[in-house]
């Protein structure tokens, strides 16, 4: 017998009044079942509810994870974007724009704003008046140094018109006019060169007696002899060739089109050759002089070369830099990047390479122990330029830094060696200190392939390196002077597009030495081309090195 039976059962035997109490008191428990059906469907419920709650609060971390990472993506590659929009669309000083140079203003000025105190209303006035007329006087001075028309080179040619009236009487009077002054205008003519065939006639003499001989003039020395290249022309074509980067294949039209002169580019590139063969022993005896001081800048640039193993493309060929700050400099053609190269141009060197942080550099110091090697300050200022988009305050800190170091070295410009080493000794290593405190304090807290963790990291990796050009008050602050040599080439490679062959890099290499080197020491290329290319015939192997760029000195004009 179950409880409800058992229930009617004694209900049913009470009085009358007792039944519907009892009908009453099944249906309470008939709820109460219901009510506990209820609550355990809820508590079911709720304790998937919360399962469900677990998953979503895992899931939404995995989820903030991976959005972090993709944020994190998404600033590189917005940093890359805007790097790579500067370099192609923007100037290549690396300049910070306006915002940038307000913050920089800004943050190297927070210090001493915050501990002056605010002024008067009426010294606020007069520091306006005075600021309103030291501008104004920045104006003047801007308008006064404003540099005049160049003025016409005392040699230059003058060719001088003077044109009459047609009718020199008075139309009143009808006597003749007097000169009372005049008016003259000036501008530039050019006369287009020109083709000249120089035919050089020497006459046989001999006399009718029998002990007579033939007498001829003896022929004067020649760069070619059996040829038709004329002195000129040599200067001509290295000069368009390799200064003004035209290629062989536009020669040939130039001459045929405007000269009417057939010269086959194979022809020229036969006769660059032989002229590359006079000049490489100057080429050999300046990189004698360069290597006995103790002080090379060195950097390397690509350059295609077309090789006839290498089948449907070009190949990849480079162009070394090897370079004294403001005097002479060595390019050497070589078909790697590897430390050959460098090892080998470098025997008998003892002293200090300037070069970027390529790990080529560093192997060529580990294996030659007589070689120092120290930093670029250039290269690691691009790293912070290129962070400019990601971490704006503290690249921008960096920056400051940096400049000051830069303005440092423009006081000690016009400064000898040894004030320059003084210089750089007192004002210099408190902004190094700072510069590597900051670095250090920031790397823990960037991504190593951020731009601004990128630049951090160059900069530590680097420290010694960049701060070794504090040692000798001939170092520079960094490599740009021999970057600066790399830009003719970098020219060049965008007009003429290859090397024709491996075996001509030495020829390119040897004229492009001497004149950058004629460059750097404010030579005229062609003055001294022609007069080199006159004498070398005659000259001997003694006398090369009154030729080099460094010891020139035109030849007396030929008066007679």
């Amino acid at each position: 017998m179950n409880l409800g039976d058992e229930i009617r059962r004694r209900f049913s035997e009470q009085p009358p009044g007792t039944a519907e109490s009892a009908q009453n008191l099944e249906a309470a428990l008939e709820e109460a079942r219901r009510a506990k059906a209820q609550l355990a469907e809820a508590q079911a419920e709720l304790a998937e509810a919360q399962r469900v709650k677990f998953r979503m609060v895992e899931e939404q971390a995995q989820l903030q994870a991976q959005l972090e990472a993709v944020q994190a993506q998404l600033a590189e590659a917005q940093a890359y974007i805007a790097e790579l929009k500067r370099q192609l669309f923007g100037s290549k000083g690396e300049p910070l724009s306006a915002e940038q140079e307000a913050q920089l203003e800004q943050l190297a000025n927070d210090a001493q704003e915050q501990a002056k105190s605010p002024a008067p209303a009426s010294q606020e006035v007069l520091e306006e008046e005075e600021e309103e007329e030291e501008e104004q006087a920045k104006k003047e001075r801007r308008k006064s140094k404003r540099p005049s028309r160049h003025p016409l080179p005392a040699t230059m040619e003058t060719v001088t018109v003077t044109l009459e009236p047609e009718n020199k009487d008075c139309p009143r009077c009808g006597l003749e006019q007097h000169r009372i002054g005049e008016e003259v205008s000036e501008e530039f003519e050019y006369i287009p060169a020109k083709l000249i065939r120089r035919r050089t006639v020497r006459p046989k003499l001999a006399c009718r007696c029998e002990e007579s001989t033939v007498v001829i003039a003896p022929m004067p020395p020649r760069l070619l002899p059996q040829s038709k290249l004329g002195l000129g022309l040599a200067v001509h074509l290295l000069l368009t060739r390799f200064d003004d980067h035209l290629s062989f294949y536009r020669l040939e039209h130039i001459f045929r089109e405007r000269h009417g002169v057939e010269i086959p580019r194979q022809q020229m590139v036969q006769w660059i050759e032989h002229i590359a063969g006079w000049l490489k022993p100057i080429y050999e005896a300046m990189w004698q002089e360069m290597k006995a001081g103790n002080y090379l800048q060195i950097d390397e640039t690509p350059v295609k070369v077309l090789d006839r193993d290498v089948s449907g493309k070009t190949a990849r060929g480079y162009l070394w830099f090897y370079a004294v700050p403001r005097e002479d400099v060595i390019l050497e053609f070589c078909s790697s990047r590897g430390q050959e190269a460098p090892n080998k141009r470098l025997q008998g060197f003892q002293g200090t390479i300037q070069t970027d942080a390529y790990e080529v550099y560093e192997a060529v110091v580990k294996k030659n122990p007589k070689i120092e090697r120290i930093g670029c300050l250039a290269h690691a200022r691009r790293y912070v330029y290129k962070a400019l988009q990601e971490s704006l305050g503290e690249a921008v800190w960096f920056i400051g830094k940096i400049r000051e170091l830069y303005r440092i070295e423009s006081a000690a410009r016009v400064l000898d060696h040894t004030e320059r080493h003084a210089l750089r000794q007192v004002q210099a290593p408190p902004l190094w200190a700072a510069l590597q405190t900051r670095a250090e304090e920031l790397r823990p807290k960037l991504l190593p392939q951020s731009t601004m963790g990128k630049a951090v990291n160059y900069f530590l990796n680097e420290y010694k390196a960049l701060e070794g050009y504090l040692r000798d008050g001939r170092f520079e602050i960094d490599n740009n002077l021999i970057e600066n040599a790399i830009r003719p080439t970098a020219v060049g490679r965008r007009r003429w597009l290859f090397i024709g062959h491996p075996q001509a890099g030495w020829r390119s290499a040897v004229i492009y030495s001497l004149l950058l080197s004629c460059r750097r020491r404010g030579i005229n290329p062609q003055s001294y081309l022609s007069d080199v290319l006159n004498r070398l015939p005659s000259t001997k192997i003694t006398e090369i090195h009154q030729l080099l760029p460094g010891h020139w000195k035109p030849s007396p004009p030929n008066t007679s």
